[in-house]
């Protein structure tokens, strides 16, 4: 079976940087696996509020994740910075697909590579609604 290529800092659009937590690290000493989830979660939402197309309090619409994956290529663990590359695979009616990965410090390789499908609902609701206008305009650029 071939190698997947190991996805590079120049593959993503976005970054942000987060620094790793005492805690991050499990006990075999390197960070666990859920901590990149909460990366991914974290890297996304901190874009989409930074852009003004979130407010986790009153917004009417709000990202459900659907779907997940993550593949792992090299550890990380504290203390580190990290940063996560984002970047949008599909931009859909009511779901959008981000690609994430981890780079620890200035390395050009990633550490961990991912995804998150989310379908935006109506807060109340909890039914699919489409893309408001801030939002899209916000995913644009990562596609």
């Amino acid at each position: 079976m071939p190698k997947e290529k190991v996805p590079t800092r120049d593959d993503y659009r976005e970054f942000i940087s987060i620094e790793t937590r005492w805690n991050d690290n499990d006990p075999y000493g390197h960070v666990n696996n859920v901590i990149f989830y909460e990366w991914f979660d974290t890297a996304v939402n901190a874009y989409l509020i930074k852009q003004g197309a979130l407010d986790i309090s009153t917004s009417d619409t709000i990202g459900f994740v659907v779907e997940s994956g993550c593949q792992y290529y090299s550890p990380v663990a504290f203390p580190d910075t990290i940063w996560v590359g984002l970047r949008v695979a599909r931009l859909g009616n009511s779901s959008v697909r981000y690609e994430l990965a981890i780079f620890r410090g200035d390395e050009h390789l990633a550490s961990a590579a991912g995804f998150f499908v989310h379908v935006y609902v109506d807060r109340n609701t909890t039914r699919p609604r489409p893309l408001g206008s801030a939002l899209r305009a916000a995913l644009e650029p990562l596609v």
